[in-house]
C-alpha cells in the first residue's frame, strides 16, 4: 500500500445524511414528532456509518411531508448549499429516490454538480454510488423509473380528485366564508351560522344600493371580522400573504365581490376552476369555464335563488358607486340614451345632479342628445309612472290577467321554437366535423393537395365559428324568455306589495324597471321622449 492510498484510507470523510418522508404521517401521535419511517431511515444510515471508521456524521437534513419532485424542500436546499460550500464529502440516503424522484434534479446534482464539488453520493437500498462508475447507467434507469412513478402518482391523484368533484364531493381544505367542512364528512360543506348571517347581510346591503366598496366600509366600521381573520380566530390555519398583522386584515372590495358572485351560496359546488401546469411545475393556471365541474344542490343554501339572481343582474349592469359613500345611485345601470343607446352618466354641479349621455364625453361628440336631464326631474317622472302602473294593475282581476296562462304559453312556445332551432344548428356542427374528417382522409389519400386542404380547413373554421355564434345567440334568447317567464310569476307579488309610493329607492326601481331610455330635448316645447322598459311587459 503506497503513501497516497494510506492517506486516503485514514482521511476523515464528513457525511451528511438526508432523510425524507413524502406520504402523510399516519404513525405520529403529534405532528412535531418524528415518524417511524424517519426513525428507520436514520437507524439504517447510522449503522452504515458505524461500519466505516473513516465516516463521520457531520450534519442531518430531514424533510417530512414533502414530495420528492423538484427542490422546493427547505432541508434539501440547505443540503445543496452545504455541498456547494465544501462542508461535506459524502451525501448518504436510504435510496436515490429519497434524494429526488425528479430525473432533472438527479442529473443536475448526483451525476454532475456533486462530481464538480468532489461530493460522493451513496444510496443504500438501490446501491447507488457515484464512486462506482459502473453503476451510472443503473442510477439513470432508477431516475427514469422514479420520474415515471411521480407522473403516475400525479395522474392517479388528479383522476381521483376529478372523480370526487364529479360526485359532488368538496375537495378543498378550506370552505368558503359562510360554510365549514363537516366534522363527520370532510367532503361535505355545512353552514356556519355566524358567518352565514354576514353573507346574508352583504346581499341585502347590495340590493339596497350599496356597492362593493360601500359594503366593505360598512363591515369594517361595524368591526365585523374579514373572512381570513374570522377563520384565524376559529383556529383554521390559512396561507394568507399580507404585510399586515393578521388582526389588521380588513374587508376589501374583492372579498365582497367574491361573496356576491359565488354560486356556493345557492347550495351548488363549482370546482376544477384552476390546475397546476404539471406535477413538476406547480404554477397555477386558470381553466376554461367549459371545463369547470358544476354540481347542484350538494349542501344547504344560504342565499335564496331569486335574491342571487337579482344581485347578478345588478352586477351585469353598469353600476358605479358614488365616491366616498360607496352607494350606487338608484338609476345606475338602467338609464340609456334613446338616440345612440349609450348609457347615461350621472354628474354633479353646485346646483343639482343630472344625467348626460356618456357619448358626449371628451372625444365623443357625435350624439345628438347633448342636453342633460336633471336627476330629481327623472325621479319624479319615474315615481309617477310606477304609481300609474300600480293603480292600473292593483285590481286582482287585472293581476291575474297579467299573470295569465296565455302569457306563460307564449313564452313556452318561443323557448320551444328556439330549442328546435338550436338542435338544427348542432346537427350542422356535427356534419361539419364529419366533413373535416373526410377532408383529412382525402388529403392522406392524395385526392386533394395540402394547399387545397388548408384552404378548405380555413373555410370550415369560419363555418364552425358562425355556428357557435348562432348557438350563443340562441342560448341568450332562451335565457331571456326564461327570465320573462319567471318574472311573470312574480308580477302579482310585486304589485300586491305596493299600493302607492311616496319615495323611490334602489330595490323598488330594480323590481319594476328593466331600462329607461332618455330622448333628446325638443327646445321649442321643452319636452323629450322618456321610455320605460318594465320588467313585467
Amino acid at each position: 500500500m503506497n503513501k497516497k492510498e494510506r492517506f486516503k484510507r485514514n482521511k476523515v470523510l464528513r457525511v451528511g445524511i438526508y432523510l425524507r418522508l413524502s406520504n402523510e404521517d399516519r404513525d405520529k401521535i403529534n405532528k412535531d414528532d418524528n415518524s417511524e419511517s424517519i426513525k428507520n431511515q436514520r437507524n439504517m444510515l447510522n449503522q452504515y456509518i458505524e461500519k466505516h471508521p473513516e465516516f463521520v456524521l457531520t450534519k442531518e437534513y430531514c424533510d417530512e411531508d414533502l414530495s420528492g419532485a423538484g427542490t422546493y424542500r427547505p432541508e434539501f436546499e440547505r443540503l445543496i448549499r452545504d455541498c456547494e460550500n465544501k462542508k461535506l464529502d459524502i451525501v448518504l440516503c436510504k435510496s436515490q429516490s429519497r434524494f429526488s424522484r425528479d430525473m432533472e434534479i438527479v442529473e443536475k446534482y448526483i451525476n454532475n454538480k456533486f462530481k464538480e464539488w468532489n461530493i460522493r453520493f451513496i444510496g443504500l437500498s438501490d446501491n447507488a454510488d457515484t464512486d462506482n462508475s459502473g453503476n451510472k447507467k443503473s442510477r439513470q434507469i432508477n431516475g427514469l423509473v422514479n420520474e415515471w412513478y411521480l407522473e403516475d402518482v400525479s395522474n392517479n391523484i388528479r383522476s381521483a380528485f376529478h372523480s370526487k368533484m364529479k360526485q359532488g364531493e368538496f375537495i378543498s381544505p378550506f370552505a368558503s366564508f359562510g360554510y365549514e367542512v363537516s366534522k363527520e364528512n370532510n367532503n361535505k360543506l355545512v353552514v356556519d351560522p355566524v358567518a352565514a348571517e354576514v353573507v346574508k347581510k352583504i346581499y341585502n346591503l347590495y340590493l339596497t344600493g350599496l356597492g362593493f366598496t360601500g359594503i366593505a366600509k360598512y363591515l369594517n366600521n361595524k368591526k365585523i371580522p374579514s373572512p381570513s381573520l374570522y377563520k384565524y380566530r376559529k383556529g383554521i390555519k390559512l396561507n394568507v400573504v399580507s404585510n399586515k398583522p393578521r388582526e389588521e386584515i380588513k374587508w376589501t372590495t374583492n372579498a365582497v365581490k367574491t361573496i356576491l358572485t359565488n354560486e356556493v351560496y345557492l347550495g351548488h359546488l363549482i370546482q376544477g376552476k384552476r390546475t397546476t401546469v404539471s406535477y413538476k411545475n406547480h404554477k397555477i393556471k386558470k381553466k376554461d369555464k367549459s371545463e369547470w365541474i358544476r354540481i347542484e344542490n350538494t349542501h344547504e343554501a344560504i342565499i335564496d335563488k331569486e335574491i342571487f339572481k337579482k344581485v347578478q343582474n345588478n352586477i351585469k349592469e353598469r353600476t358605479k358607486s358614488i365616491k366616498n359613500t360607496g352607494i350606487v345611485h338608484i338609476f345606475s345601470g338602467k338609464v340609456f340614451c334613446l338616440q345612440c343607446g349609450h348609457y347615461m352618466r350621472k354628474k354633479n354641479s353646485k346646483e343639482h345632479e343630472y344625467l348626460l349621455c356618456s357619448k358626449n364625453r371628451d372625444g365623443y361628440d357625435d350624439c345628438l342628445n347633448k342636453i342633460s336631464i336633471r336627476y330629481d326631474v327623472l325621479k319624479k317622472i319615474v315615481l309617477d309612472a310606477i304609481n300609474d302602473k300600480i293603480q292600473k294593475f292593483y285590481d286582482e282581476k287585472k293581476l291575474e290577467s297579467l299573470n295569465s296562462t296565455k302569457n306563460k304559453n307564449i313564452f313556452n312556445k318561443k323557448i320551444k321554437a328556439l330549442e328546435i332551432q338550436k338542435i338544427d344548428v348542432e346537427k350542422q356542427i356535427s356534419k361539419t366535423k364529419n366533413y373535416l374528417k373526410n377532408l383529412y382522409e382525402d388529403k392522406v389519400n392524395g385526392v386533394i393537395t395540402t394547399g387545397q386542404f388548408k384552404d378548405l380547413v380555413v373555410e370550415y373554421n369560419k363555418n364552425e365559428n358562425g355556428y357557435n355564434d348562432q348557438i350563443k345567440s340562441i342560448n341568450n334568447e332562451i335565457a331571456y324568455y326564461q327570465m320573462k317567464k319567471e318574472s311573470s310569476n312574480n308580477n302579482k307579488e310585486i304589485f300586491s306589495k305596493y299600493q302607492k309610493l311616496d319615495e323611490l329607492n334602489r330595490v323598488i326601481v330594480d323590481e319594476f324597471i328593466d331600462k329607461i331610455y332618455i330622448g333628446k330635448l325638443r327646445v321649442e316645447t321643452n319636452s323629450r321622449d322618456i321610455k320605460i322598459k318594465w320588467n313585467f311587459e
